[in-house]
């Protein structure tokens, strides 16, 4: 091995092991930073060149999740989220119909809002219900998360990999939902069951629930501008096609439309974009094209070759469900990006989609979504461990699993045959 390619490859280690840890003795560093830095290292060292890391960056990728987020920010800033969560209490009755359209509301809103915008503003308000509510905050959590993640397997919008995915596979809106459909609304239907059944003294008896919902502010006065040009861009999701845009042009244009409509000053819509997540993407592209420039990955490839077969929808499931819990699954997915392209396989690409997503409910490590959720609940007190989301995060897991695989397998000898 010459010098260029082990460099890359300290560079590619060290960096993937500050984001498998977040946390080195003596440093103080996180996974943006640990991107951050192997970006830049990529650069200094020679192994690539500024104006190659430039082009490594995938600006379609954030340019969709850039619209996304200026999108979400001004939903929630009139009162979107807090709209949904009035009228869920209103139909939840009783603590297992509560438990039902948290699943439900969660899971839809996460297929065409981004899970991780999605939870971070759901957290509070299922908090707040709880507390008033006396209710164990924990199954009801558990069960946001497990939607979450599920829920948004099944759109190109629905979470950073799927976007990934979505852009370099060039599979049109409407037929990633249509294919993947079938294992998102599966996956959600089991959550609850399973929720019951591990928590059975929270649901014993099927008692009411009584919230007052005064304390959930919106703005009807403005969300008579936000709420149109949302579903203007999910329409033109679905009719990319028909209007020549693609998918983070129209995600760009319903943003730019948002801050020109929106009574909210577009400054403050800016300064509410997590910029910090938008690093750590454009960062990691630079770092695996680093190591991609050298030839390593081509060996590796020469190596292993995906196939459409029964062998490579379970090899990705099982990498899936094992590297989502070392690096997580959005730095899984960018590092698969190099085999996924040589294999150029619309149902192997959805096999990422669906598993890559999917393994996140294993462990609380496995998404950032999970993450959200547990560090939101810790500032109000209530401890999410280790042991208390594995045993329903892994039984979700492997029954969502065998889901994706015989859904993904059936598609696979229907379009072969």
């Amino acid at each position: 091995m010459d010098y260029q390619k082990l460099t890359a490859l300290i560079i590619f280690g060290i960096t993937y092991t500050g984001i498998i840890f977040t946390r080195l003795p003596g440093m103080n560093i996180d996974r943006p930073s640990a991107a951050f830095f192997g970006a830049v290292a990529m650069v200094a060292s020679g192994i690539l060149g500024f104006d190659q890391a430039i082009l490594a960056i995938d600006f379609n990728t954030i340019g969709l999740l850039l619209g996304m987020m200026i999108i979400i920010t001004t939903l929630q800033m009139d009162g979107f989220f807090a709209l949904i969560a009035t009228h869920a209490i209103s139909w939840s009755a009783t603590r297992r119909r509560l438990l039902v359209i948290i699943v439900w509301i969660t899971g839809i809103s996460s297929a065409f809002l981004v899970n991780d915008a999605v939870v971070l503003l759901f957290t509070p308000i299922i908090i707040s219900i709880c507390r008033k509510g006396r209710l164990n905050p924990l199954p009801y959590l558990i069960a946001e998360i497990l939607a979450s993640n599920i829920g948004s397997a099944m759109t190109i919008t629905g979470n950073p990999q799927n976007m990934l995915i979505g852009i370099n596979s060039g599979l049109s809106y409407s037929e990633f939902l249509l294919r993947l459909l079938p294992v998102s609304v599966a996956g959600m239907a089991i959550i609850a069951p399973v929720i019951r059944l591990l928590f059975p003294d929270e649901f014993r008896g099927n008692q009411p629930v009584k919230v007052d919902t005064s304390e959930f502010h919106y703005k009807l006065r403005t969300m008579r501008f936000s709420i149109p040009v949302f579903l203007l861009v999910i329409v033109l999701f679905f009719s990319g096609n028909i209007t020549g845009l693609s998918i983070p042009m129209i995600a760009l244009v319903g943003a730019a439309l948002m801050m020109l409509l929106a009574k909210e000053k577009p400054s403050e819509i800016i300064r509410q974009v997590d910029w910090v997540l938008l690093l750590f993407f454009v960062t990691l592209f630079i770092v695996v094209h680093g190591l991609e420039a050298t030839g390593l990955i081509s060996q590796a490839l020469n190596r292993y070759s995906l196939q459409e077969t029964t062998g490579g929808l379970g090899f990705i499931h099982v990498v899936s469900l094992i590297m989502s819990q070392i690096v997580s699954n959005v730095p899984f997915t960018v590092l698969m990006l190099p085999m996924m392209k040589t294999a150029n396989s619309e149902i192997l690409w959805l096999t990422l989609a669906s598993a890559s997503t999917l393994a996140g409910n294993a462990t609380i490590i496995g998404a950032m979504a999970n993450l959200i959720v547990i560090q939101s609940a810790g500032k109000s007190g209530i401890h999410i461990s280790f042991k208390n989301f594995f045993i329903p995060g892994i039984f979700v897991t492997l029954l969502t699993f065998i889901i994706s695989f015989l859904v993904l397998y059936g598609q696979l000898i229907f379009f072969l045959s």
